[in-house]
């Protein structure tokens, strides 16, 4: 299986953009994607079912879509709460640009970055992310070890897995590996768990 869509593409041309008509913070939007990214189609079932159980954010604070793709949480964050500092961080390129053009063409503010771009002394608020669970254990669990431990105080991260991808051994690990955090799933739907990890 190709892991391009999560690590070599570069920005689309004009000719490869597709427009997707989808709904963000309860309306209809047109957005920007492309192939060589997560879910070119539009909006995934996962991504759907965590959007769907997910509270709303609050008003203002430091939030991060983790693994954002086109940028369809991040967006969503930014709609919501216009007095808030919206991270999107992805490894690909491409996605990242679809995500500035994605903000730019919706009128709202999200700060589109590789991790390493990422201001290291970032403290979140908010975590939401569809993680990149094919991309394999090593990965995934290096992504959890990186971003869970910049919760803020009381800050939450919410993460959509499909239960037969592993999301229960998930849970388990991140109960075991991150003794001072919250770990639970308040959620199940269609097939996907949803995590949530906070500080207390």
């Amino acid at each position: 299986m190709t892991q391009d869509h999560y690590f070599s593409a570069d920005p689309a041309s004009p000719s490869e953009l597709r427009e997707r008509d989808v709904v963000l913070a309860g309306r209809p939007v047109t957005v920007r994607t492309a192939g060589g990214i997560f879910s070119p189609d539009g909006i995934d079932k996962g991504t759907a079912v965590l959007l769907r159980h997910v509270p709303d954010p609050p008003a203002t604070g430091t939030f991060l879509d983790l693994g954002c793709g086109w940028g369809a949480l991040a967006l969503t964050l930014a709609l919501i709460s216009p007095g808030a500092t919206v991270h999107a961080v992805d490894v690909n390129q491409r996605a990242l640009d679809l995500v500035r053009r994605n903000a730019a063409a919706l009128g709202c503010a999200v700060t589109a970055l590789t991790p390493e771009e990422a201001p290291g002394d970032a403290a979140y608020d908010l975590i939401w992310s569809n993680p990149p669970i094919r991309v394999g254990k090593a990965v995934l669990h290096e992504m959890m070890r990186t971003w869970l431990p910049r919760l803020a105080p009381a800050g939450q991260a919410w993460l959509v897995v499909q239960k037969n991808l592993g999301a229960d051994s998930l849970l388990s690990w991140l109960t075991d590996q991150f003794p001072d955090l919250s770990v639970d799933r308040p959620a199940t739907s269609g097939g996907f768990r949803i995590i949530r990890v906070a500080r207390p």
